[in-house]
């Protein structure tokens, strides 16, 4: 009886033990890293923070408050010393073959041959990419650069849409913009830079060390190296002086299966930033669908619209509303934003508005200056992200966002993304929503052709913007 007990226990020992192996050799780990040795010396908490853009030239918006995109980037070639990191959904930057149609197609080039003279200048270039692989990867790869890819739809049946780079792990860039020529030339982008902030960037860095150990894996690991734990939350901020004046900033992830210890999802963070509004929520966003769809049926997704109800019902904070009008759009687009909008019809205590931002239409039938933005400010805090405001994307794919807040200040970053949002908002391309009226969105092929863009739902990679 002793001895069927003492191999009992000896059995019930082996497993546990196995089990324990299995979760070691399942878990993602870093090794080798120094990013975690940060203190006082070096990790500098006094930021700036340049807002960026794209604006096509057929665009007539003023550029006035903001720097390039593409001077923008260049510059963090300009500072890269040791490495430069960039993840990007998809690479299309050599667009010799559009130079007729789009001269300013050459500004893809011209940034994809300095990626390309990294190696020579003693930087490591790394990037994580989505599937398949890319000609233009393989290309960077023969310069020297490390490449790797995600599989997205093995570990969550998504996307990738995270969009950032990571500089000495001191400056960082985080935006809607692709590693695209559309981005720096045809489309309507706007991001954040980073400059000589070590510790945000080594939290950016973590993210992009988790997809990096991800490449081609078909699960996702049952426990996160602590490694790659989030440095800063929703919860516990990084405090730094931004051009001078006190603010706080964390970086936040999706979706919730890619999420280590402490890390803030992207959900969290919009609902943070709208439940600290205290007068007005302003959104510039691609897509708005509350919609939670698949191959078969789609069911409403209540966390965004459920938040803007509350905001606007609750708390009678002023909400505006600022769509993208292409042809991806999905009709019932429309049908959400006039129910967001009726809830104030009875009441003057409360305040929304919604408009679409419909591009341009070249002679040729072609599109210009398609708003690829992604963000929402308040009166106190900034979100910049890499997702739509749709169910799948939140939940299935992968992105990244940054919060920065500056509580009590009434200048500063959000008054500046304030000011573009108004600009945009004033704008002869922005349409207010008709009771009842679905707008007519401009539809091209022309310039979409072969762009691995969104559809409704963010689920197709052959789609155009």
């Amino acid at each position: 009886m002793k001895s069927q007990q003492k191999c009992i226990v000896i059995f019930a020992l082996v497993c546990c033990f196995a089990v324990l192996v299995a979760l070691i050799f399942s878990a993602v780990d870093v090794l080798g890293e120094d990013e975690d040795i940060l203190n006082g010396d070096n990790c500098s908490d006094i930021c700036q923070v340049v807002l960026v853009e794209n604006i096509p030239e057929d665009i007539s918006i003023s550029h006035e408050g903001t720097t390039s995109l593409t001077a923008g980037l260049h510059s963090l070639l300009d500072l890269a010393q040791k490495s430069v990191e960039v993840v990007s959904p998809w690479w299309d930057l050599n667009s010799t073959e559009q130079d007729a149609r789009f001269p300013q197609a050459k500004q893809g080039r011209l940034l994809l041959h300095r990626l390309m003279g990294l190696k020579a200048q003693g930087v490591q270039l790394k990037v994580t990419s989505g599937m398949p692989p890319s000609p233009e990867l393989e290309l960077l790869s023969h310069y020297g650069a490390d490449v790797r890819y995600l599989n997205m739809t093995a570990l969550t049946d998504g996307d990738l849409r995270s969009s950032f780079w990571v500089v000495d792990r001191k400056h960082m860039y985080i935006g809607s913009a692709a590693m695209d020529w559309r981005s720096l030339s045809m489309l309507k982008e706007l991001g954040l830079i980073v400059y000589q902030c070590r510790c945000l960037a080594v939290d950016l860095h973590r993210i992009f060390n988790l997809y990096w150990q991800l490449e081609y894996k078909e699960f996702v690991p049952a426990i996160w190296s602590k490694r790659l734990s989030a440095l800063y939350s929703k919860d516990e901020h990084f405090s730094f002086q931004l051009n001078g004046s006190q603010a706080t900033a964390y970086v936040s992830s999706s979706p919730n299966v890619f999420r280590p210890k402490d890390r803030t999802t992207d959900l969290e963070a919009i609902f943070r930033v709208i439940q600290e509004a205290k007068r007005f929520i302003y959104i510039s966003m691609t897509d708005y669908l509350p919609l939670l769809s698949s191959n078969t049926h789609s069911k409403y997704w209540s966390r965004i619209d459920g938040m803007l109800r509350e905001a606007l019902i609750l708390k009678h904070i002023k909400v505006r509303l600022l769509v993208s009008c292409r042809e991806q759009t999905h009709p019932l687009t429309f049908n959400f934003l006039w129910s967001l909008q009726s809830l104030c019809v009875p009441t003057n205590s409360c305040s929304m508005e919604a408009r679409f931002f419909s591009p341009r239409v070249r002679d040729d039938g072609s599109t210009q200056g398609v708003q690829h933005h992604r963000y929402v400010v308040t009166d106190n805090s900034v979100y910049i992200g890499n997702l739509d405001w749709v169910g799948k994307e939140f939940v299935f794919n992968a992105g990244a966002g940054l919060v920065v807040s500056e509580p009590g200040r009434s200048s500063g970053l959000s008054e500046r993304v304030k000011w573009v949002f108004d600009r945009d908002w004033h704008s002869v391309y922005a349409k207010p929503l008709q009771p009842n009226k679905i707008p007519t969105c401009s539809s091209s092929t022309a310039v979409s052709k072969g762009h691995p863009g969104h559809t409704e739902d963010s689920g197709s990679p052959n789609a155009s913007l």
